[in-house]
This record gives structure tokens, C-alpha cells and sequence, in this order.
């Protein structure tokens, strides 16, 4: 397949390493020489410098041979031009990153389809769909869909609970007999391993399984992981993600939602029906103290800060939450974050980039 992607950052350099690997023939379009440089030397990729939104560099790249243009710039209204411009030169499929979640309602994709857009990704949004299935399916670490639901990707980091510690995949499946899921990867050390029959899990490990719906309570038993009853969460960070994730909990879950900003909360307390809003520093760990922490099954830290979701995770930890969910924009901090105990990482570049590559 033929694929030009118009992106900067994270989320372009993931996205065209991730299709890359998938004998695909990618363009990248950039304006910025050294990111381009940069993507040339790490990925099998062709690059160009150059800018989507001028109908003289969409040409140049050969849009008009194009089966797929995907534009995943920073900003959202660039994304729209580039992608109408797109189909408009010839492009078979166009898929834009948008920010503004409205645009996501079926009225106004298909609006945007009119226009020549055939799918929108919002990372913010996609990530808060991927924390709302955590705090459902509590036992696993990451969860990722395919086949409308029919296959389930799990992550789970093997503790000493885990069943299959020192166990080789042939050996667990000569216990097992038909086992409903299936290792595809595992990460270890920050290498990942592609499993065989011989490959043994260790401790320490994150495993990463696929599996039909049938299969998530064998998995969650080998894992050595039960169920997480969710009465109480405690989210910090009143953004896009924040309030997505309070807004389909709190029917049926206690929610706090902490917000530093003043104004922000007040913007919240008119969204939000049954959640709790407190206006104030989540690393004032004496704030969190008086709204209970310690009764909290879940605490998730969504804030424009890496290091504050981190470390927030990290303080709470002592007070016996069960589950932690941190967002976290700088990758370098990611392999860091789970190895001293924040249970699960949510990027949601990487996970907009994953979405679309499915």
C-alpha cells in the first residue's frame, strides 16, 4: 500500500515506523529538514520536505498515486486542509487527528466524510476510552481491541502471583491443553521478545497476549491477577482526557475529579453530573489525604505534566491504591515509570498511532 503521512513529532515518527515494518511504501511530509533526517535514519521510509497544505508539495509527493493519506499534525485545522486537499488530488482514503471531540459525533463525521475525510483520530480520546476499559477489565495493565471487539490485545506485568513464572510456553500449554489466548510478545529489560515454544516467562516480565472474549479469565488466572471491584476513583487533571474518562464512570463509580485550575473547575461542575470536583494541587499529598485517598480502588493522573502523573501515581501507591494509570507524553519516561511501580502507562500518541495503524 501506498502511504503519505503528513506529521511532526511523536505521533508522525511512530506512525511511519509502525506501518513501515508492514512492507508498506511510506512518504513522511515534514517542513522541519532535521525531523526528516532524523525519521530517514531510524526507518525504511522515503522523506520530503515540504508543507501538506500546499497543493505543489501534496503533487511532488505523488498524492495522486496515494491509497492512503493520513495527516497527524499538532494542529487540528492544518489536518482538515491537508486531508480535503488530499482526496480532492487524487488520494483513495484520507484519515485526520483532530483535538475538538465534538467533531466526533456522527452528524459531523459524517460532514467531514462529505468533505473528502474518511476517518478522524482524536488521541485524547482514544486514550480515555482505553482508561475507562482498564478500570473495567481492573486485572490487566493495557488493553487494545481489533476485529470490532472480537480479539483482545492484553498486557500484563508477571508478579510472584503469576502462574506461569519459569514456565515455558509448551509446558503451559501441556498443562493447559487448548489454551484460548496466544503470547505475542514480551518485554523484557527494555528488549522485546518474540516468543517460541521454549521461550519461559520470568519475573518482572510484560506480557503482552491476544485473545477471543473467551479467553480473558484463563489469562487473568495465569497471570495470577483477580478482579478489582471499582466503587471509588480518584482522577487528577479536569482536560479533554479527565473529563471524558468522570463523565462515563460516574454513573455507576464514586468519582473525585482534582483540578488546580479555579476557572476549569467551574467549567466542570457544569459538565459533569455526579462527580465530585476539588479544586487544588494533586502533589499536595495533605489535599488528597482529606478526600480519602486511601479508600480510592483507582487513581488515574491525566495532567498535561509527565512527571506529576508519575509521581503522583507513585505517592498514592502507599496508601493502598489498588490500581494506578498515568498519562505520559515523554516516551523516555515510560520504561522508567513502569519499572518503579506505576501499573500502567497511557501514551496517547502511541496508542492514537496503534488505532490507526489497526
Amino acid at each position: 500500500m501506498n502511504i503519505i503521512i503528513a506529521g511532526d513529532g511523536e505521533m508522525g515518527s511512530h506512525l511511519a515506523t509502525l506501518l513501515s515494518g508492514e512492507s508498506h511504501d511510506i512518504t513522511i511530509i515534514n517542513p522541519n529538514k532535521s525531523f526528516l533526517e532524523e525519521m530517514y535514519s531510524h526507518a525504511d521510509i522515503l522523506t520530503m520536505e515540504g508543507n501538506a497544505t500546499h497543493i505543489s508539495d501534496l503533487q511532488n509527493a505523488g498524492i495522486h498515486k496515494a491509497d492512503l493519506f493520513i495527516s497527524v499534525m499538532h494542529i487540528e485545522d492544518l489536518n482538515i486542509v491537508a486531508c480535503i486537499l488530499a482526496k480532492n488530488l487524487g488520494a483513495k482514503r484520507c484519515i485526520a487527528r483532530v483535538s475538538n471531540i465534538e467533531n466526533l459525533q456522527p452528524e459531523n463525521k459524517k460532514l467531514f466524510r462529505s468533505l473528502g475525510i474518511d476517518n478522524l483520530v482524536s488521541p485524547e480520546h482514544i486514550a480515555s476510552i482505553e482508561v475507562i476499559k482498564l478500570i473495567k477489565q481492573t486485572a490487566a495493565d493495557e488493553i487494545f481491541d481489533f476485529s470490532e471487539g472480537k480479539l483482545s490485545l492484553f498486557s500484563i506485568k508477571l508478579d510472584a502471583r503469576a502462574l506461569v513464572i519459569n514456565k515455558s510456553l509448551k509446558e503451559i500449554a501441556k498443562e493447559q491443553g487448548d489454551m484460548g489466548f496466544r503470547a505475542v510478545a514480551i518485554h523484557r529489560k527494555g528488549q522485546t521478545i518474540i516468543p517460541n515454544g521454549e521461550t519461559r516467562f520470568l519475573l518482572g516480565d510484560l506480557a503482552y497476549i491476544i485473545t477471543k472474549p473467551e479467553g480473558i479469565e484463563q489469562i487473568m488466572i495465569m497471570g495470577g491477577r483477580s478482579k478489582i471491584e471499582m466503587k471509588n476513583i480518584m482522577i487528577v487533571g479536569g482536560g479533554r482526557i479527565g473529563s471524558n474518562i468522570a463523565k462515563s464512570l460516574e454513573k455507576d463509580i464514586n468519582v473525585k475529579l482534582v483540578e488546580i485550575d479555579k476557572e476549569r473547575c467551574y467549567d466542570l461542575s457544569d459538565q459533569l453530573e455526579n462527580t465530585l470536583i476539588i479544586n487544588g494541587d494533586s502533589r499536595d499529598m495533605s489535599l488528597l489525604e482529606d478526600e480519602n485517598i486511601s479508600s480510592m480502588d483507582a487513581f488515574i493522573s491525566v495532567t498535561r505534566d509527565s512527571e506529576t502523573n508519575i509521581l503522583t501515581c507513585l505517592l498514592v501507591k502507599k496508601y493502598g491504591v489498588k490500581k494506578t494509570i498515568a498519562l505520559i507524553d515523554n516516551i523516555d519516561f515510560i520504561d522508567v515509570a513502569q519499572n518503579i511501580g506505576v501499573d500502567t502507562i497511557i501514551n496517547k500518541k502511541h496508542i492514537a498511532a496503534s488505532y490507526i495503524e489497526n
